[in-house]
């Protein structure tokens, strides 16, 4: 018996069942799953540019014969659902598993999305654990259930489930031989002639899939009360069972299909049934959809965010569970750039100028906060290219601020490039920043192709983005050290100038990489309380009631970003 988090289970659940094939784009809370899995004995595993990617190169290995497992958060979901949705069509070769990780609360995500919704559409089946154990136990499974139907398996988990670290009891691996490839062109080209007899074979599975999940080992029914009955699945069964112990509960494991019989047996067997979710009404409407009357809770669940032992209790009426009081008059801790990021003075210096900043996903995020409020819109990957180029078209003939998308190395590398390609193709202007720290900072300091740092250590190759972007019709393409003030300065405002597209390489590593600190900085007696480096919003940087500066020397990693905004020559070396 050892401790997992649900990543780490999964992980240990997939190469168990003989799975020899790992493909991810990094997100939390997904991303741990796949750095795990990596690191096992016989298996390959890579980052992939985006999720769409990996789900492509994970359903070829399939095609192949190989067991697969492929790793996204929930919006990468989105970025992969056009190859989910035909490879449910095609079915698979070796068994393939989908891991989507959710993320209620929105911890480090742009929204909130329940994956069931996918599974359901695109009519693959569905798994929830509910703790480590079974997300181990259902990776492990999962693969056998996916080749007996053909068809992918989505194993759905959500940031507790993901992070939490629960006992489990990891067992051997089970080595499976490569399926055997056979061309087969009416089962894997989904052109319309092949994919019409596909439908029809999709539909007789739904219907052998609805009639296993009557009879599906990972649903279970805990007996109490025959008061209350409640309906729940994945971590929202955790706070089920603390908050309500007096009720029964049916625990689904399998989320799509669902049991009707089953369901229906069951809150025959109640006075009344209740659903608890989180964030969503997709299990509520489902049961609902079965024929079965759903009650709703005295007091309204949250619509939104993460579901707690609390928040169940009081829906219900009962009294607040013991908790130990919080702690008042902490300072707040606002998030903001690491001392020493290589991207603050680009923020600095588009805040100076006044720019429009389409943002992307990423750390660099973090610009638009204050007092930095550097960054004007984030949606999704790969965006802040297209909107920027959206802005100009919507603004051309008209006196305007500079555009400026801003965007990672890695998002680059994900979608912005596509982005970029479409908006040279149509003769777009403005001008794109790429922050080029060297790594995928956000989730974890992962690889990608511009680093050409690869999850298990391979030889690889090390894209060079100035290279690709001249390639495909950019001609204004520099190359600028982001820690040089007067360096950003002069490259933002002669690049914004230009009336055709321009693109900015910001090239310094992320300060976590190395973790290396120069001698720090310190604030001598000539500070006359401007507050110009406070405005860089510098972790290391305070100020005291009467607005004189100090720096914190344990946080200062000698950067120097705040002495080129100093202009009394007051922070100096120590």
């Amino acid at each position: 018996m050892e401790l997992m988090s649900g990543n780490e289970a999964i992980a240990q659940g997939a190469w168990e069942a003989g799975c020899t094939i790992g493909v991810a784009y990094p997100g939390t809370p997904s991303t741990e799953t796949l750095e795990a899995f990596g690191r096992k004995e016989g298996v390959y595993a890579e980052w992939c540019v985006n999720e769409k990617v990996a789900l492509e190169v994970g359903v070829g290995a399939s095609a192949a014969g190989a067991r697969v497992l492929a790793t996204m958060k929930h919006v990468g979901v989105n970025v992969a659902a056009d190859p989910l949705f035909t490879a449910a069509y095609t079915g698979v070769g070796g068994g393939l598993v989908i891991l989507a990780a959710d993320d209620p609360g929105m911890y480090s995500s742009q929204n909130e999305q329940d994956s069931h919704y996918y599974a359901q559409a695109a009519a693959v089946p569905c798994l929830d654990p509910a703790d480590s154990a079974e997300a181990l136990r259902f990776a492990r499974e999962a693969f056998d259930l996916s080749e007996r139907f053909d068809v992918p398996v989505m194993l759905r988990s959500s940031v507790r489930i993901s992070h939490t670290k629960t006992p489990v009891e990891s067992g051997a691996r089970t080595e499976r031989p490569l399926v055997p490839y056979e061309k087969n062109p009416a089962k894997w080209v989904m052109m319309p002639a092949f994919a019409k007899p596909r439908r029809a074979v999709q539909l007789e599975r739904i219907d052998a899939l609805r009639a296993w999940a009557e009879e599906c080992p990972y649903n279970e029914v805990v007996r109490r009360g025959s008061d209350i009955g409640v309906v729940c699945a994945g971590a929202a069964y955790q706070h089920v069972v603390e908050g309500l112990p007096e009720a029964s509960v049916f625990k689904l494991g399998l989320t799509w299909p669902l049991p009707a019989a089953a369901l229906a047996d069951f809150a025959d067997s109640v006075e009344r049934l209740y659903v608890v979710e989180e964030g969503s009404a997709y299990l509520a409407d489902a049961v609902r959809a079965c024929g079965i009357a759903v009650s709703e809770p005295p007091c309204p669940l949250p619509r939104a965010g993460e579901l707690s032992p609390g928040l169940v209790r009081a829906a219900f009426g009962g009294a607040a569970l013991p908790h130990a009081p919080a702690v008042e008059g902490l300072p707040a801790r606002p998030p903001a750039l690491c001392p020493g990021c290589p991207h603050r003075l680009v923020f600095k210096e588009l805040a100076r100028m006044r720019a429009i900043v389409t943002g992307d996903i990423g750390c660099y995020t973090l610009g638009a906060l204050p007092p930095l409020a550097a960054m004007d819109t984030t949606v999704d990957m790969g965006a802040s290219v297209s909107m920027a180029h959206g802005f100009e078209l919507a603004l051309a003939g008209t006196e305007h601020r500079p555009v400026v998308a801003v965007i990672g190395d890695s998002t680059f590398a994900h979608s912005g490039l596509s982005s970029l390609i479409s908006t040279v193709y149509n003769r777009g202007a403005g001008t794109v920043c790429v922050l080029d720290n060297r790594t995928t900072a956000m989730t974890g300091r992962q690889g990608n192709p511009f680093n050409g740092v690869t999850l298990q250590g391979r030889p690889s190759r090390e894209l060079h983005i100035e290279a690709v972007v001249a390639a495909i019709g950019v001609e204004d393409v520099r190359t600028v050290d982001p820690n040089d003030a007067a360096a950003v300065r002069a490259a933002l405002k002669e690049a914004t100038a230009a009336d055709d597209i321009s693109v900015i390489v910001f090239r310094s590593p992320c300060v976590l990489l190395e973790r290396k600190a120069a001698r720090p900085f310190w604030v001598n007696g000539s500070c006359t309380a401007c507050g110009s480096c406070a405005t860089l919003g510098c972790p290391a940087i305070a100020r005291d009631e009467s607005g004189v500066a100090s720096i914190d020397t344990g946080l200062c990693i000698g950067c120097g970003q705040c002495e080129q905004y100093c202009h009394f020559n007051a922070i100096v070396l120590e």
